[in-house]
C-alpha cells in the first residue's frame, strides 16, 4: 500500500515552495517584469496588444514631432525672415513662406556687417580659448582626480562654489583686473588675452572632466607607473585618448561660450576691428533693415552648426574607440 499521508514539515515546505511561484505568476500577469523586464508605465503585455502598439507609436511620433518643431522653428523663422521684404516681415498675420525669396540679402549682409572680419576675429578668439581651456581644465581635473593633492576636495568645492555666483557680479572686478593685471601690470584691453584668460579656468568644465577621470580604472594608470611612465606621459598617452567623449563636450561648451558671449567682449574689445560677431552685428543693426539683420544672424549661426556636427562625430568615435573592456 502507498502511504498517502504527508508529514507536517513536508507540507510546510511544499506550501512555502508553491507560494513564490504563485506570486511570480501574478507578477508575470501584471506586467511581465518577473521574466527580467523592467517595470515601466506601459507594460510589455499592453505593448504587445494591437491597440497598445498603435497608441504607443502615435503618442511617440506626436511628441517627437512637437519637440522637433519647438527647437527647429526659430531657426526656420530666422532663415525665411531673411528672405522676406520689410513689408512682408511686418505683415499681420505673418506668412510662413516668403512670397518672393531674395537670396541676395545674404551677400548684402556680408558686406554691410563686414562679417568676414567679424568671423575671423571670433574664430581666432574661440580657437585660442579652446586651447587654453583644455590645457588648464584637463591639467586641473587630472591632478584632482588621479594625483590627489592635499586639500583636493576643498579646492574642488571652492571651484564649484564659483558657479553659484552670477557672472554679472564679477564683471566689474574682472574688468578692473584686465585693465591692470595685479603685480604684472599688464593692460589687456583690445587684446585676445582678455577673452582667453577668463575662459581658461572654468569650474564646470573641471568638474565634468574630473568625474570622467574618476571613472577610469586606477589599475591602468598603476600599470603604466610600474613601467616607469611619468604622470604627464600617462595623461597624454592613456587618459586623453580614453577621454575623447568628454573632451568633445568641453570643447563644444567653450567654443559656444565665446561665440554667444556679448557683454564681456563689448567691454574688453571696444575697437571695431577686433570685435566679435555678436558685438559687431549689434553695433551695425540700427543702420540696416530687419531682413538684413536676420541674414547676418543666419550667417553667424552657420559656424556653430558646423562645430556641433564636427564634435558630434568625434564624440561618437570616442565612445566606441576609447571604451574600456572588462
Amino acid at each position: 500500500m502507498v502511504n498517502t499521508t504527508t508529514r507536517p514539515e513536508e507540507a510546510t515546505k511544499t506550501g512555502a515552495a508553491a507560494r513564490p511561484a504563485r506570486r511570480g505568476d501574478r507578477k508575470k500577469r501584471r506586467g511581465g517584469w518577473a521574466d527580467g523586464h523592467s517595470r515601466t508605465i506601459v507594460s510589455p503585455l499592453e505593448l504587445r496588444s494591437r491597440w497598445g502598439r498603435k497608441i504607443y507609436w502615435t503618442l511617440l511620433t506626436a511628441i517627437v514631432i512637437v519637440f522637433t518643431l519647438v527647437f527647429v522653428f526659430p531657426l526656420y523663422w530666422m532663415v525665411t525672415g531673411a528672405m522676406k521684404t520689410g513689408e512682408e516681415i511686418a505683415q499681420m498675420p505673418p506668412t510662413l513662406f516668403p512670397k518672393s525669396p531674395d537670396f541676395g540679402v545674404f551677400a548684402d549682409a556680408w558686406e554691410l556687417f563686414d562679417i568676414g572680419t567679424l568671423l575671423r576675429n571670433t574664430v581666432f578668439y574661440a580657437v585660442g580659448a579652446w586651447l587654453f581651456a583644455l590645457a588648464v581644465d584637463v591639467s586641473a581635473a587630472y591632478a584632482l582626480s588621479k594625483l590627489r593633492p592635499m586639500l583636493g576636495n576643498v579646492i574642488m568645492a571652492g571651484m564649484l562654489a564659483t558657479l553659484m555666483i552670477p557672472p554679472i557680479v564679477v564683471m566689474i572686478p574682472a574688468y578692473i583686473t584686465v585693465t591692470d593685471v595685479p603685480i604684472l601690470g599688464w593692460h589687456l584691453l583690445n587684446s585676445p588675452w582678455a577673452i582667453w584668460f577668463p575662459v581658461a579656468a572654468n569650474g564646470f568644465n573641471i568638474f565634468l572632466l574630473k568625474r570622467f577621470f574618476d571613472s577610469i580604472p586606477d589599475e591602468i594608470l598603476e600599470a603604466a607607473e610600474i613601467d616607469g611612465v611619468p604622470p604627464w606621459r600617462v595623461l597624454v598617452s592613456i587618459v586623453l585618448p580614453i577621454s575623447r567623449p568628454i573632451l568633445g563636450v568641453v570643447s563644444i561648451f567653450t567654443v559656444v561660450l565665446v561665440f554667444k558671449d556679448f557683454v564681456w567682449p563689448l567691454l574688453v574689445l571696444p575697437d571695431s576691428e577686433k570685435m566679435t560677431i555678436s558685438v559687431g552685428l549689434s553695433q551695425t543693426a540700427g543702420a540696416v533693415t530687419q531682413n538684413q539683420i536676420m541674414a547676418g544672424l543666419v550667417i553667424a549661426s552657420v559656424p556653430m552648426i558646423i562645430v556641433f556636427f564636427f564634435f558630434q562625430r568625434s564624440i561618437m568615435a570616442g565612445l566606441t574607440a576609447g571604451s574600456l573592456k572588462g
